[in-house]
């Protein structure tokens, strides 16, 4: 492949792998030529690409993108959902040179526009059913779309070709005009912002391969099926997929995550490895027994966080239980052993990692106190290279030399660490980051609504459910109902409040600012309205939202 041939790294830093082990691009040729034949993925409906096919498909696609004019360190758009086609697009972005930016598929509204906006991307990959979402929104620097389903014809004043006719034509792209470094940036991936919109984090390569890679997961092996059932557009579905190419392991990649087909598909597959949030381990707790629950070759399953039932879950399934504390601008500095017995942990420190524990002055506090984990790590380029085109953001975070998380931790003399809360004002719901200013900045578009507070309060599923406490505007009355349909166009259906408790004013310190913490404490009171109670229900779509 003249295409790829660049010649070995020359940095001398032990601490940073070749390219050839951690660049999507070299990595692909140099497994197509080491295991043809072996498979990579396997997908809803039995198809399956070995390392050869998935060369030749991301080569493709690669040049099709090309002849649309994507360069090198050009940003592109990625809004799917798990298909083969988002991997695809995942793969041949990266093969380019270019940078990876998947947008989550339940965006819409304001929150949407901010991440084209913010993006400068001037190509996007969109599934068709998420084109009506695109009418009325500004597309700032988009010029070019392309389609993943239907013949690529779009409502939409951008030209558009179908992503069929990109796998298909000239073999490979043309050389590359430098080559692709482990410190080049692979991704860029939405955050939902606390105190302002979502933050896009900047992936290095390097980052992308140390978060879930040998040194944090060493328990993982090339040998391992991965089961990828969280979306290409979290660092969950992008981390697992390239952790296992970076091992020359396989995945299998369903389109969602499904109670009814999780275990009768990790038997059909070979599935060996699994990822699953806590509220998803619940929802396999509690489904009826049955043959199927044994009947897989599972070994080793991450539940994260790590609920009661885990050892139940051991016992039933037959599988080791591992738990770790990850976010998307870190690499994983927190694992577990196997079957961890101390009650509420999420691990100990990896090698290759140092975390402290301190107050808001950045100086440590004892064990057993609580204090914000910050994190930095020995190996350069193995966390995030900061939030794009938010510089206070970013040196905010990376302040004094280390990355500060955000979250409250504490730990024991064991070296145990135990998540106590979120300092910052996200909400956690089913796997979804919230930013509650996001949901707020909604809520005060509604006419009757004069001030908004969203908090997070706790589920009985775990994580959170989102709750709004809201004051109407003068001579104005607040209909629930009313203001959760106003919504539903506006929202992410899992941003959409299951609570909302309406008060004659919000809480405020000296200085005019909500006091959100009053209002946690107070929490779900009597008067407050349950939107599941009144029997509304809202749901994903057909894609997403």
């Amino acid at each position: 492949m003249n295409s790829s041939t660049t010649g070995p790294s020359r940095h001398a830093d032990a601490r940073v792998p070749a390219r050839e082990t951690c660049v999507v691009r070299y990595l692909i040729d140099r497994l197509a030529a080491e295991r043809p034949e072996q498979v990579y993925a396997l997908f809803d409906g039995g198809r399956a690409w070995t390392y050869r096919e998935l060369a030749l498909r991301t080569r493709r696609v690669a040049a099709g993108l090309e002849r649309l004019g994507v360069a090198q360190g050009d940003h592109v758009l990625a809004w799917q959902p798990n298909t083969p086609e988002m991997l695809l697009t995942f793969f041949a972005i990266n093969y380019l040179g270019a940078v990876y930016v998947p947008i989550n598929t339940a965006y819409r509204g304001g929150v949407l526009e901010h991440v084209i906006d913010n993006s400068d991307a001037r190509v996007a990959i969109v599934h068709t059913d998420l084109l009506t979402r695109l009418e009325g929104t500004q597309l700032a620097s988009l010029t070019q779309l392309v389609i993943v389903g239907g013949d690529g014809s779009a409502a939409t004043t951008l030209p558009a070709t179908a992503f069929a006719m990109l796998d298909q034509g000239i073999a490979e792209p043309g050389p590359l005009k430098r080559p692709i470094e482990p410190w080049d940036t692979q991704s860029i991936i939405y955050t939902s912002g606390t105190t302002g919109p979502s933050k896009g984090v900047l992936s290095s390569y390097l980052h992308m391969y140390t978060n879930p890679g040998p040194e944090a997961w060493h328990f993982v092996t090339g040998e391992d099926r991965f089961l990828v059932n969280m979306p290409m557009f979290h660092i969950g579905g992008l981390g697992l997929s390239f952790a296992m190419l970076a091992r020359g392991g396989s995945i299998v990649m369903p389109e969602r995550f499904s109670t009814d087909r999780f275990w009768p598909l990790a038997h059909e597959t070979g599935v060996t490895a699994v990822f699953l949030l806590g509220v998803m381990a619940t929802f396999l707790l509690k489904a009826p027994p049955s043959d199927e629950d044994r009947r897989h070759k599972v070994t080793k399953c991450f539940i994260v966080p790590l609920s009661e039932g885990s050892q139940q879950f051991r016992d039933r399934f037959g599988i080791d239980v591992y738990t770790i504390f990850n976010m998307t601008e870190i690499s994983s500095p927190i694992v577990s052993e196997p079957n961890p017995v101390v009650r509420g942990t999420c691990g100990k420190v990896r090698s290759g990692v140092e975390v402290r524990l301190v107050d808001e002055n950045d100086c440590e506090v004892v064990t057993g106190s609580v204090g914000e984990m910050i994190v930095r790590t020995d190996r350069p380029w193995a966390m995030n290279s900061g939030y794009y085109k938010n510089p206070e953001a970013t040196a905010r975070a990376w302040r004094n030399g280390w990355f500060h998380t955000g979250d409250a931790f504490r730990h024991d003399a064991d070296g145990n660490f135990f998540f106590v809360d979120r300092i910052k004002d996200a909400i956690r719901r089913r796997g979804e980051n919230i930013s509650s200013f996001e949901v707020e900045a909604e809520i005060l578009a509604y006419p009757d609504v004069r001030e908004a507070a969203v908090i997070a309060v706790p589920s009985e599923l775990g994580e959170d459910e989102v709750m709004a406490v809201v004051a109407a505007a003068p001579g104005r009355e607040i209909d629930p109902v009313a203001l959760i349909e106003f919504l539903r166009d506006r929202l992410a259906y899992f941003m959409i409040p299951r609570y909302l408790r309406v008060l004659p004013e919000l809480p405020k310190t000296a200085s005019s600012k909500v006091l959100k913490t009053d209002l946690r404490t107070t929490g779900v009171t009597a008067g407050t309205w349950d939107r599941e109670k009144a029997g509304i229900v809202v749901k994903r779509d057909k894609i997403g939202s």
